[in-house]
């Protein structure tokens, strides 16, 4: 049941992540005015970000498969997660936060439902599914 879970969760999470850049890529200075967030100059640097942020989505993707068979890559999403909790919170302006909270709402049930699966090359007998 974990991992039904995980994966929905992380999917959530890709989705979240390329809503916020797929629009960052096209209207940077439109979805920056829309958060709040301060202007940037030059433009490039937001779209970069956006870049960076759909390829990443992608690299999540094997997890939010079969996170038991690629169970470095779930973890490494686990711990993208936290390391934007970390930079957005711990490192930037106050009007960033809220990027890091976003990350810290994904990195928290990512974590403990990853944490909950079974280790690799455990077999689970027929009783343990129900």
């Amino acid at each position: 049941m974990s991992e039904r879970w995980f994966k929905r969760v992380l999917w959530v999470g890709i989705v979240v992540n390329l809503a916020l850049a797929v629009p960052t890529l096209v209207a940077p200075a439109w979805v920056i005015t829309m958060a709040g967030l301060p202007p940037a100059t030059p433009v490039l640097w937001p779209r970069f970000a956006a870049l960076l942020l759909v390829l990443l989505s992608v690299f999540y993707m094997p997890a939010g498969l079969d996170p038991r068979r690629y169970r470095v890559v779930a973890w490494l999403a686990v711990a993208a997660r936290l390391a934007g909790v970390v930079f957005f919170v711990g490192f930037q302006a106050r009007e960033y936060h809220m990027l890091g909270y976003l990350d810290l709402a994904f990195f928290v049930p990512e974590c403990v439902l990853l944490m909950a699966l079974p280790a690799p090359g455990v077999a689970l007998s027929a009783g343990a599914l129900r």
